[in-house]
């Protein structure tokens, strides 16, 4: 009897302790969405709208088939809105009220292009699950899609993220990298942002794909001075004649170059391959391989052109990493209905 009382007053503790535990968990959990630090997760819609993925995989689709340059655009969207406060989709507002779009900033004005694809996503979303899928989260989904369509590797998308009441004209002009940036600019522009070296070299790598403005590559191919600035000098002669006949020294500024001149149409390697050769078109890519003396970012450039998987694997890790930073989750930020307006702004207008 006794042997029985007490293997009955150990299944009761334990029982009690696994009680503990879960109201303990739970607790916890709630304590985080409350404070808004809870973890990004994926299949974040399962079950508020099961066909969120669907929707906008669908709609970019039809949008890089239209346009196949809109795959690098929708991509380049999201970079710009992860480095401005966080993914949390401020580069979608325009100006209102008092305040002053990230989109009017000077690496963003007449270049960030996209706007109305995520218009277009969010006005299906809202349709199908009114309130529910943040716009933040439209731009991380949108740029995993545009690369797998352009022949690049897929990844599953963590989600949870919500949406920012403002926008920041400064820090957009402070933190997005330029296209003549020097390398230390460059890895502090990253570290800023919690993004390393190695992140700095794979997410480079979306300069595989889409064009850029005679406006960002102009002082790469005429400034006498590019080799004293920027510590390297020009190895392909017949690719800086081929760029100045499509970039005059004034006027044209919106004169396209692809910035991989090989496959500008698909996400691969090649951008590496160029880098080596001589043939980045941005300074910014340049200095990726011609300013690293110390190798530390050549043996990426190296090891990226070299193995192509390797690439996009460290991309894929790159690109989750970047998708985190300064999220908004659990009560901070909002759901908008309108990925240009904060709801406050909409309700007035209504």
């Amino acid at each position: 009897m006794r042997s029985k009382s007490r293997g009955f007053l150990f299944c009761t503790a334990m029982k009690s302790v696994q009680v503990l535990f879960l109201v303990l968990f739970l607790t916890n959990t709630s304590l985080r969405l409350l404070r808004g630090d809870a973890p990004l997760i994926l299949d974040y819609y399962k079950e508020t709208c099961p066909h969120a993925e669907d929707i906008v995989r669908r709609i970019v689709e039809i949008a890089v088939l239209k346009d196949p340059r809109m795959a690098a655009s929708l991509l380049r969207l999201h970079f710009h809105d992860c480095f401005v406060m966080g993914c949390d989709g401020s580069v979608l507002l325009d100006n209102y009220g008092g305040m002053l779009s990230e989109k009017q900033a000077g690496p963003n004005l007449n270049s960030l292009r996209g706007f109305e694809v995520i218009d277009e996503i969010k006005y299906v979303l809202e349709d199908a699950c009114p309130a529910t899928v943040s716009c933040a989260d439209i731009l991380a989904l949108a740029a995993r899609d545009a690369v797998v369509l352009r022949g690049g590797p897929g990844w599953g998308v963590d989600l949870g993220r919500r949406d920012s009441l403002t926008a920041s004209f400064n820090g957009a002009n402070q933190f997005i990298p330029a296209p003549n940036s020097t390398l230390d600019t460059l890895i502090a522009n990253f570290q800023q942002q919690g993004l390393d070296i190695g992140d700095l070299v794979a997410l480079s790598g979306s300069h595989t794909l889409g064009k850029a403005r005679c406006l960002s590559f102009r002082q790469r191919i005429y400034d006498n001075n590019v080799e004293e600035k920027f510590g390297y000098h020009e190895r392909d002669e017949h690719y800086i004649k081929s760029l100045r006949s499509l970039c005059p020294q004034s006027g044209g500024n919106n004169v396209l170059a692809p910035l991989d001149l090989v496959t500008p149409a698909r996400f691969d390697n090649h951008y590496f391959i160029n880098l080596i050769e001589g043939r980045g078109l941005l300074i910014s890519d340049n200095v990726l391989f011609d300013q690293d003396l110390h190798w530390e970012i050549r043996k990426h450039v190296f090891a990226y052109a070299a193995n192509q998987d390797y690439f996009f694997e460290s991309f894929v890790n790159s690109m989750i990493k970047m998708g985190n930073i300064n999220v908004l989750t659990g009560v901070n930020g909002e759901i908008r209905r309108n990925c240009r307006y904060a709801n406050s702004y909409t309700n007035g207008k209504k």
